[in-house]
Parts: structure tokens; sequence; C-alpha cells
């Protein structure tokens, strides 16, 4: 038996939740996205001003919302990281605090292992499994064989997925986050711009996004200079086309490679409809499990923190009141704190 209060305050959302035995009592989330969205992605400094003056509020709704008191819990779990350093700060410090002043365990958390946990609220993790992990700060296929074994097996040598979009969407006129107008926007487009399929031709299953970013940046540049318009829809297209394929290229190598049975979509850029259609098609011709989170908790949120602290308090992984903040932890040493 045990009931759990989680926090999560890795980058742009505040939020909290309570689980109880597997049964999510109260998922509460503050988003930011309106304040940062004036300046065209998320603020560091801003981000954890916001953190800290929601953190209260929000952790107070949750418990209501759950009909919980700090007394009835067994643990309180908080993301460790990665993501900002300051804004991972106001989270632990909370965390830290009901931990001391109740006497419950606390329980670091990784956060891209929350995002993979997600999936939990859809059906049961089959093993081995490939997760794959798409968002505005990380582009990585992991490999699960078990519960909390994580290995990394391809990543992004530079820009994450997200953080791409978000750019092109930029440079396009489009609002922030970008990963919606262009989802929305390629619906409506024809494939009419050659971009450049990124490593193609290298035998690797990493990632890369950096130079696609470039080449719609420049492309859309000198065609102003040309006095000429951006068909915005067929750029949106055009890009989305080659950003995805490029995720379902190496997943499908993977899967070969490792003898998967199931993957899984984890991150923000797992919300993107054509990346969930894709990759649903791709496995279904496969032969392989596909398991896709629901569009609530793709997003930032504490609910998927929650799912991973209930396993690690049954192996009683605690950290102790002295942990810090590790915006870089690698969720293959999650464990090492």
């Amino acid at each position: 038996m045990s009931k759990i209060l989680a926090i999560e305050s890795s980058c742009d959302e505040t939020a909290a939740s309570v689980i109880e035995n597997g049964k999510l009592l109260s998922n509460v989330v503050s988003t930011q996205i309106e304040v940062h969205r004036k300046y065209g992605g998320v603020m560091p400094e801003i981000a954890s001003r916001l953190h800290a003056e929601n953190i209260s509020i929000v952790i107070k709704e949750a418990m209501e919302t759950a009909n919980c008191k700090f007394e009835d819990l067994n643990a309180v779990a908080v993301t460790r990281g990665p993501g900002l350093i300051g804004a991972l700060h106001v989270g632990l410090q909370a965390a830290k605090t009901i931990a001391m002043l109740y006497k419950i365990p606390l329980i670091p958390v990784h956060h891209l292992a929350g995002h993979i946990y997600a999936n939990e609220y859809v059906s049961e993790l089959k093993f081995p499994l490939l997760a794959v992990v798409v968002s505005g700060g990380n582009t990585e296929l992991v490999l699960m064989k078990n519960h909390l074994d994580f290995k990394v097996v391809a990543e992004t040598r530079d820009d994450a997925i997200g953080e791409c979009y978000d750019k092109v969407a930029r440079v396009l006129g489009l609002p922030y986050p970008g990963g919606i107008p262009i989802d929305k926007l390629a619906k409506e487009g024809k494939h009419t711009y050659n971009l450049p399929t990124p490593l193609k031709g290298e035998k690797t299953l990493d990632l890369s996004y950096s130079g696609l970013k470039t080449n719609v940046i420049n492309l859309v540049h000198n065609l102003e200079q040309k006095g000429e318009k951006v068909n915005v829809a067929d750029m949106c297209k055009s890009f989305q086309d080659v950003a995805v394929s490029l995720v379902i290229d190496r997943t499908k190598k993977v899967v070969k490679q490792y003898d998967i049975k199931q993957v899984i979509l984890a991150g923000g850029v797992s919300a993107n409809s054509y990346l969930r259609s894709e990759m649903t098609n791709a496995m279904n011709e496969m032969n392989v499990d596909i398991n896709i989170p629901p569009m609530w908790c793709c997003t930032d949120n504490a609910s998927m923190i929650a799912k991973v602290a209930e396993k690690l308090y049954q192996l009683k992984i605690f950290a102790p009141l002295s942990i810090g903040a590790d915006p870089n932890w690698s969720i293959e040493e999650w464990n090492k704190f």
C-alpha cells in the first residue's frame, strides 16, 4: 500500500499528482506557454520565477483534489533531471521540505523515465521494448529489457526534434510551440520543397536535426531575398515528412536489430498526429506492438512521475535530503545520486 505525491517542474509546466496503489487520484498542471510564447521559446529565468509562484498552489490543489492530507502520504517524488536547473531546483526544494516535515522518503525520478512510463496508463509494457523519446529537449531511442533498465541505443547528434520544430515554426512566422501549427498546416500542404535527409548514406542509428533546420531557414531567407514568398503549408509538409521519416527509419532499424516486441512513443512530440499515424502503420507492418500515450499525458505532467515513483517505492530507492538537481542526468544512470 502506498500513497505518493509527485512533483514535476523541469521546464515550463508546474505539476503535482497524487497516486495510490496504481490509481491516479489527482493530476494538476499549471502551464507557462502563454508567457513564453512572446519570446518564441522558454526563458529559463522567467520559468524558474513562475515555478516559485505556482508550486504551492499546484501542490495544494493536487492534495485537495485527491482528498488527501500530507500526513497520509507514504512518500514524495520529484523530477531530479534532466531539465532547466533553476526550474528543477524549485520542485526539488518543495519535495525536500515535505519529506523533511512529514518524515517520509524522498524519491528522485528521471524526467524521461516518466515520459516512458506514462504509457502504462494505456497498457502494460512488454519487453524487450523500444522507447522512442521525442521532445523539445531530447531525441533518444531507449532499449528496455526489463523495468527500469534503460540503454540509449541511438540519439540526436545535435538538435532535438522538438527544438527543430520550434525553430522552423519561428522562421515561418508560426506561434510557439511550433509542433502544433506545423502538424496542422502540413495536412493542408504538399511536399514541394526539396529538403535533405539528415545523415543520408551513413551507417548509423543516430539522428540529426541541425542541418534540416538550417536548410529550411536558408531556403526561406533565399526566397525572401528574391522577393518570393514561401508557401507555408507546403514547407510544413515538406519539413515534417523528412523530420518524421528519420524517426521512423531509425526505429525500424533498431526493432530489427534488437528483436523488439513493443515500441512506445514518449515525450511532447509524441502528440504529433503524423508521427503517431506513421509509427502505428510502420509497426503494424512489422507485426510489432505499438503503445502510444494518451494526449493528456504527452506534455510534461506529474502523473508520469508518479508512475515511476511507485516502482521506485517498491524497491525502496530513496534519496537523501542533500540531493541536488541534475540538469544533465543520464537515463542510463538514473539510480546514481
